[in-house]
């Protein structure tokens, strides 16, 4: 794995390079964080996204809120993208507008409702939402309680390699994306049909929740015929696979039930290896589903009569270890052990995922969902230094 080979690399470089200095980026499980809404930056507004208005418009209130900070946040991928080369801007103002015309519908027209919201141009919104297709680093859970009740949590992180911030210890996207951050409560007939966790300016679906039915994260699953080639694919013509967020949408628009959820999760062609992390409403109904681009490899679901209470997932295959470097894996499963089943909850969740290194410099938002209730929390956070880089 070709990302995998790099990470290790970096890896290699910042330990040794630092190994006089190497600050402590593990700690014991924290405790008592969600009360106190600790190493927290705020909680982001809800805005109104009405399907029932035309495509072209229906974003507007977002972009409206947050048009300042989406400028800021095309002004500093064109920066990055440019310092590679400056034709590729050129590139991408001249010839992604036109594959707009090429998305399914209402995706297409809401990219470019968005673009003329913002007055920024059609083709920058597409690479914008073309960047979380191909790269995000995360941890999601889906746990019960002794009653069956069922949580379903996730940090998203993002921004690795896309330019270190050395006066503030972070990645130069992360920071800008924290800003972007908004609960989206998408409604139809004047009721709410499902909720996500959004950036402004995106209008794919990483985390969300149909009250009474599903809740669905996803994470990105690093593979050699990964989300690049996918995404290079569709470029050229070839477009029998979803965009792995859109698909997410669509299920949450249209799918009724866990059940429905899975089928179609588990089924489409994607453009991007994937895990989806599933949760529903009935005792045992959650799973981490691992996704290759055409095909299904593998469904690691919540075994109840085996005493499994929760399904946990970071960004590597649940069969194989994860590398030395990046196993938050370990560290998110021995905190969820100390929780324990009988104390599960928003509390004690969130505590898990403020617990360094699942807790890092990536981090942009937990979401803490509980879909009998149809409750959905974020959270935009920070990570006190010394804090892992990923």
């Amino acid at each position: 794995m070709q990302f995998i080979t790099l990470l290790a690399a970096f890896a290699a470089l910042f330990v040794f390079g630092n190994a006089q200095v190497l600050p402590p980026y593990t700690e014991d499980c924290q405790h008592g964080m969600y009360a106190n809404h600790a190493r927290c930056a705020g909680m982001p507004p809800t805005i109104e996204v009405n399907l029932d208005q035309d495509p072209s418009v229906r974003w507007n209130g977002v972009v409206q809120h947050k048009k300042k900070e989406l400028v800021a946040m095309i002004g500093q991928i064109k920066l990055l993208v440019g310092a590679i080369s400056p034709k590729i801007i050129t590139a991408v103002d001249q010839y992604l507008p036109e594959l707009i015309q090429k998305l399914p519908e209402p995706y297409g027209a809401e990219i470019q409702g968005i673009a003329k919201a913002s007055g920024l141009p059609d083709g920058e919104i597409l690479l914008f939402n073309i960047f979380y297709e191909i790269f995000t680093v995360c941890t999601s859970i889906v746990a019960q309680d002794n009653a069956g009740k069922l949580y379903h949590a996730r940090n998203l992180d993002f921004g690795l390699f896309m330019g270190w911030d050395v006066k503030n210890h972070t990645w130069l996207i992360t920071e800008y994306l924290r800003p972007l951050v908004v609960n989206v409560n998408f409604t139809r007939g004047g009721k709410t049909a499902y909720k996500s966790v959004n950036f402004a300016g995106y209008i794919g679906l990483l985390t969300g929740i149909k009250p009474n039915a599903f809740t669905i994260t996803l994470n990105e699953r690093f593979n050699i015929d990964g989300g690049f080639v996918g995404m290079l694919e569709w470029i050229m013509g070839q477009r029998d696979g979803h965009w792995t967020s859109f698909l997410t949408r669509t299920v949450m628009d249209k799918a009724t039930s866990y059940d429905e959820a899975m089928s179609m999760l588990t089924k489409e062609v994607i453009l991007a290896p994937v895990y989806y992390i599933v949760g529903g409403v009935k005792s045992g109904e959650g799973a981490v589903v691992t996704r290759d681009r055409t095909k299904l490899d593998n469904v690691m679901a919540m075994n109840t009569t085996a005493g499994e209470w929760y399904v946990l997932e970071t960004n590597y295959d649940n069969w194989t270890n994860p590398p030395f470097f990046d196993d938050r894996r370990a560290d998110a499963k021995k905190c969820m052990d100390h929780s324990g089943k009988k104390g599960i909850g928003f509390s004690s969740i969130f505590d898990v995922l403020s617990t360094k290194p699942v807790l890092n410099q990536l981090t942009t938002y937990t979401a803490l969902m509980q879909v009998n209730a149809g409750k959905l929390e974020t959270y935009i956070r920070e990570c006190p230094h010394p804090c892992y880089p990923w």
